[in-house]
């Protein structure tokens, strides 16, 4: 049913994939909007439910590569339609549970498993085996496009949800349209033939491979920055404004979901140029020019304008780093492990959302203000640009190619 040896439609994959993408990444990327009125129901701190963001996002890479591994070995349509109800128990989960503990832990595990069913890591595979070797970056920059689309276009369903429906009845709704919609797009996504060259290498040589190279440590690295600065941004900046003055919630609403639009450009046209320019020299500018960003962003005075103005220049840069980052895995490794050394990586991603979205809460509730965690945040920022120069893209050297 999922599995054949005719080579599937490079455009269903693609289509397939994005709505996948578009609901996994959507639905989480605007989870912040819960943090305020949950924890006022609930009388918790906003660490508390940092706490179980940052759970989500360090179960997500965590699991990504042993469910990179089964996409490789089962089929990417069989490991989506398990995550598709692992979504949907997680975001129960986070409506029913009041206790602290159980909450961060259960939502922890069951969002942060699905998504990494479902999204970036887990499609990167099928996507890469899929498109010809010439457009696996640019097939790469729709994906994260897609992801990029979701967060813009959930932004304000999310948001709506809460305020006709309350923020309870929302994780409902949530959960019965992740089902309705990834389902169905599960059984459009067949696996194409690998030629024989390609099943010599088992997974456990292909990890020891990869962890051995120096350019692939680098990029884990590197990938460490993307994850603390994203999720740091997405889950605090609605509650920064507020502490700010600007009290306003669509203000936020609209800041997230400028940053959700512009990805879309900014992810299919880093795909793009990865196909035509050096990939390490793209992720190296795009770290700096969010150093740039932030920095900017905190040095001029607050005003709605100066948020929407950069929530416009982060989205160009959000998940930018996706596709290249895919792309230089595959051309150094090829694509037989894609999805699992793809979760390699962003795992190290993950580690750094964690830690961004935990440090924000704690250090906020230690300190009263975001001020640190926004030093940490433009000092790792240079971290990344310097770390990302030196990355060999060329194809590794094998007795026997596996492209």
């Amino acid at each position: 049913m999922f599995q054949t040896d005719r080579a599937p439609d490079f455009k269903t994959v693609l289509l397939a994939s994005g709505v996948v993408l578009t609901l996994a990444m959507g639905v989480r990327h605007g989870l912040g909007f819960w943090l305020q009125p949950m924890s006022q129901a609930h009388g918790w701190t906003r660490e508390t439910f940092s706490l179980a963001i940052a759970m989500q996002n360090l179960m997500w890479g965590a699991i990504g590569p042993f469910t990179g591994m089964a996409c490789d070995r089962f089929g990417t349509a069989r490991v989506i339609v398990l995550g598709a109800f692992l979504y949907a128990a997680g975001l129960i989960w986070m409506a029913l549970v009041a206790q602290p503990v159980l909450f961060v832990v259960g939502s922890g595990v069951l969002i942060g498993a699905a998504l990494a069913c479902t999204a970036f890591g887990a499609v990167s595979g099928i996507v890469g085996r899929s498109a010809p070797p010439e457009k696996r970056s640019w097939a790469f920059g729709i994906s994260s496009a897609a992801g990029s689309f979701g967060q813009f276009m959930m932004m304000p369903v999310e948001q709506q949800l809460i305020s006709l429906a309350g923020w309870q009845q929302a994780f409902f709704w949530l959960a019965a349209l992740v089902l309705v919609a990834m389902l169905p797009m599960a059984f459009r996504l067949r696996e194409p033939p690998l030629a024989k060259a390609t099943q010599e290498q088992s997974i456990g040589e292909a990890m020891r491979e990869a962890f051995a190279y120096r350019p692939f440590q680098l990029l884990v690295a590197g990938y460490f920055v993307c994850g603390f600065q994203v999720v740091f941004i997405g889950a605090h900046l609605p509650s920064y404004l507020k502490d700010k003055g600007i009290m306003d919630p669509n203000v936020a609403v609209v800041a997230l979901a400028l940053i959700g639009l512009f990805n879309i450009f900014g992810s299919y046209y880093a795909g793009k140029l990865g196909g035509l320019l050096p990939k390490r020299f793209l992720l190296a500018g795009i770290y700096f020019s969010r150093t740039v960003a932030i920095g900017l962003f905190l040095a001029a005075p607050l005003s709605t304008w100066s948020v929407y103005i950069f929530a416009a220049a982060m989205g160009v840069l959000w998940l930018s780093t996706v596709p290249l980052t895919n792309g230089i895995v595959a051309g150094i490794f090829g694509v037989k492990h894609l999805s699992m050394l793809s979760g390699f990586v962003f795992f190290s991603h993950q580690v750094g959302s964690f830690l961004g979205v935990w440090l924000g809460g704690w250090l906020f509730t230690r300190q009263g203000s975001y001020d640190t965690v926004w030093a940490i945040t433009l000092a790792l920022g240079i971290f990344a640009t310097l770390i990302n120069l030196p990355v060999r893209e060329q194809a590794i050297a094998r007795p026997l190619a596996v492209n």
